[in-house]
């Protein structure tokens, strides 16, 4: 498979993607099972891990409800990673052993643009759920009315937002 290459303007040869040539990947194949293997575990241990989560989350009500929606959000986004990002990464992995280089390609981008994008959400999450700590030990009892579930939802909004509008150019299929 190969990319378009625009450098100063024009469109150049074509090249050849290295991350799904054989060249590139011949000596790693048992390496790449191992690490197949290893994925489909965490993405099956993400899956019921963040599912326990957001379940204990819902029954929850002592936690102050904006607090709680960041880390939902996080729940989401990392069962988003073991349910999205973890298998595509293992087909990924298993079309470079077959030899399978369109599935290869199209596996390549897909992965990235969802590790770019639950990543960066996650990012987001944990950032906003250090703030969330911080203005809770600074601001005392103004606190919950500077802190709003409707705030929250817009930070988080923008997290999202931000997160699918900032994946690299490169990764556009």
């Amino acid at each position: 498979m190969t990319l378009n290459n625009f450098t100063d303007g024009e469109n150049q040869k074509k090249i050849v993607v290295l991350s799904c040539s054989a060249e590139f990947t011949a000596e790693v194949q048992g390496e790449l099972i191992f690490l197949s293997i290893v994925n489909i575990f965490l993405s099956i241990t993400a899956v019921l891990g963040n599912t326990l989560i957001l379940v204990a989350l819902h029954k929850e009500t002592l936690l102050h409800p904006p607090f709680k929606l960041l880390y939902r959000n996080l729940a989401v986004t990392d069962f988003c990673v073991g349910t999205i990002a973890e298998p595509l990464h293992v087909v990924y992995w298993i079309s470079v052993v077959t030899g399978k280089w369109d599935i290869c390609y199209l596996a390549h981008l897909k992965v990235t643009l969802a590790a770019y994008t639950f990543c960066g959400v996650s990012l987001l999450t944990l950032t906003a759920i250090s703030v969330d700590r911080l203005l809770a030990l600074l601001l005392g009892l103004r606190y919950r009315q500077v802190v709003t579930v409707k705030k929250t939802y817009i930070a988080i909004l923008a997290f999202w937002i931000v997160s699918v509008v900032g994946v690299p150019a490169s990764t556009a299929i």
